[in-house]
């Protein structure tokens, strides 16, 4: 494999794409996208820890003010928590057309 292919994250079968501190989990050609936002971290060795993620679950309709588009929000204490979260409430809205 050369050095120039970038492998699209993904996490349990959906994309995954990162802007600074936001993560977006989903296909913005879906109805739903879930999008994360670290709110707080902390140093941990050679990385930062999150320790404050929102977590919005929202329509991907362009026509929508954002405030319109966020159907569910929560906030987790890790990025993990936030991680399992989206995916069971992505899937659920997805499956429920």
């Amino acid at each position: 494999m050369s050095a120039d292919k970038k492998i699209p994250l993904e996490y349990k079968g959906y994309p995954l794409a990162r802007k600074d501190n936001v993560i977006y989990y989903g296909n913005m050609t879906d109805k739903y996208i879930i999008m994360m936002q670290v709110l707080s971290s902390i140093p941990m060795d050679d990385f930062s820890l999150a320790t404050k993620v929102s977590v919005q679950l929202q329509l991907t309709d362009v026509d929508l003010k954002t405030r319109d588009r966020v159907v569910r929000s929560s906030e987790k204490n890790s990025l993990y928590a936030a991680m399992d979260l989206a995916h069971v409430w992505l899937t659920r809205a997805l499956s429920a057309r």
